[in-house]
């Protein structure tokens, strides 16, 4: 009989959220390089180019991929025959291991879990609870699978409850350009189908631990109707011509996951879950001779991709003199290296900002001609001024864009993915311009941030008002003064190119 000690469970917990932080799947990062060589879009392949590159500055500097380093995920399947050397519950070692990774002094991983989360939403501190998933089975020893899981691609997720003879696929690509760039394509999507709605959408999300397959699945050809609808829709969503960050393109998912389920005779429930480009999981398994032992990365297997600022094709903007003149010469599609101070502030500090502006009171900083980023960072370590520092979902931003064009003076907006309409008609009503920054290059960021203080709400931690002096950080103009939007014209341009689809669908 396996005897399963609590300390070696609890480090291989912890060793694995840490791991999971800094090291990508490589069947991941294989199967982006791959996307990055078809790449025909400009745009689209110099974000993949930074996603790669962020990733091997990860993997050489153990700092995390991504800002949002997720919420603890924990899938477990325990052997009848396991017994436990333990003080501690199952569930109370998996969250001191999660506890010990998001603490751990050299790599301190951001703290995104909120209790009470209808009422007061106070951050635990800790990343913990886990969100944990057992299974019992037949054996002698534990299988875990550790995942954190970005909340922009979490805030995608979908599910219907389909009629029986509806079709799968067509709910599909009806519903994935509705989903927007937020989850940060390209990445993997994740189907769960059967059995009742809770049960679709753990399928969906258990479908994404899987490894990169894809292409072998099409050289050996599918077995299975759950294999069948993995291929076509592979085929399909890439037609959609979404693509990278959004911006149009030929690769919007390198592998689709198919789970199924048998659901009752009167039900077709479907769920859509998406891993965006910070996908991170990590499968392995305890016997009872020690803490999981994980595989340490060979540098020389991430592609050599380096991204770097071209100075030919990119034009560099001084923010501490910016004007609103300079923002409306700005054109959709236009990459720009930004250098001098920025202002940055997420939810909380919107909410903040705007409760005070509708009592009359005065503001902790003056955003007058000044940028404002969307951003919540890693806390720093060592000599570092700011932790990775990727940008957060700008439409959750939408509702305070109005206020903050017209009652601050603030002339420009940095963010990931696209603005919705209200956000655009304000943009356009102020002449103002929204800069898209690409989600899952967090650490590529950071390295542009050359100093980092806190000017307002400190209380608010990580979502405090900083301010950020950077040097060349490299965007995207997403939104002119004029009001056009690459993401809606870039992935219509090259769902027409691709030609698979007709642009109606989406």
């Amino acid at each position: 009989m396996t005897t399963i000690r609590q300390e070696d469970f609890i480090a291989s917990i912890a060793d694995a959220f840490q791991y999971i932080s800094y090291y990508h799947p490589l069947d991941y990062v294989t199967a982006l390089g791959e996307a990055y060589e078809k790449e025909q879009n400009p745009a689209a392949k110099d974000a993949i180019a930074q996603i790669l590159t962020n990733s091997r500055m990860s993997a050489e500097g153990k700092r995390p991929i991504c800002q949002d380093t997720g919420i603890a995920t924990v899938f477990l399947k325990v052997g009848m025959h396991v017994k436990w050397d333990a003080t501690l519950s199952v569930t109370e070692m998996i969250n001191e291991g999660v506890r010990r990774a998001y603490n751990h002094p050299d790599n301190k991983l951001r703290a995104s879990v909120l209790a009470d989360p209808a009422g007061k939403r106070n951050n635990t501190k800790d990343n913990t609870p886990a969100v944990i998933h057992y299974e019992i089975v037949d054996g002698d020893h534990l299988e875990v699978i550790c995942a954190a899981k970005g909340g922009g691609s979490e805030a995608k997720s979908k599910m219907a409850m389909l009629n029986p003879s509806d079709s799968i696929v067509d709910w599909i690509l009806k519903t994935i350009p509705t989903m927007g760039a937020g989850w940060c394509p390209p990445g993997i999507l994740g189907v769960g189908i059967g059995g009742t709605p809770e049960k679709a959408m753990l399928l969906a999300k258990e479908s994404l631990m899987a490894p990169v397959d894809i292409h072998e699945l099409i050289a050996r050809g599918p077995k299975t109707r759950a294999e069948e609808l993995r291929l076509e829709l592979f085929e399909k969503v890439n037609a959609l011509g979404i693509g990278a960050q959004g911006l149009g393109g030929l690769t919007t998912v390198v592998d689709v996951k198919v789970l199924d389920y048998p659901t009752h005779a009167a039900n077709l429930p479907v769920a859509i879950i998406p891993n965006c480009a910070a996908t991170r999981h990590v499968h392995f398994h305890l016997d009872g001779s020690g803490p999981a032992e994980l595989p340490t990365p060979k540098l020389e297997d991430w592609p050599q991709v380096t991204w770097k600022a071209n100075l030919e094709t990119s034009k560099r903007v001084n923010l501490d003199t910016l004007t609103k003149e300079e923002v409306a010469s700005w054109k959709p599609g236009q990459t720009l290296l930004l250098n001098g101070k920025m202002l940055t502030g997420r939810d909380a500090a919107h909410k903040r900002i705007a409760d005070m502006l509708a009592k009359g009171e005065k503001l902790p900083v003056d955003f007058t001609n000044r940028a404002i980023y969307y951003v919540g960072p890693v806390d720093p370590i060592r000599d570092e001024v700011v932790g990775p520092a990727g940008p957060t979902t700008a439409t959750r931003m939408d509702k305070f864009t109005e206020t903050m064009l017209a009652q601050t003076g603030l002339i420009t907006m940095i963010g990931k993915s696209e603005r919705g309409p209200t956000a655009i008609e304000s943009i356009k009503k102020h002449g103002s311009a929204y800069l898209m920054a690409v989600g899952g290059a967090a650490y590529l960021v950071a390295k542009a941030i050359r100093a980092a203080k806190v000017v307002g709400f400190e209380d608010l931690g990580m979502e405090a008002i900083y301010e950020f002096e950077v040097q060349d950080m490299p965007v995207t103009v997403a939104v002119d003064s004029k009001g056009e939007s690459v993401h809606e014209t870039g992935p219509k341009i090259w769902q027409a190119k691709i030609g698979k689809i007709p642009v109606a669908v989406a």
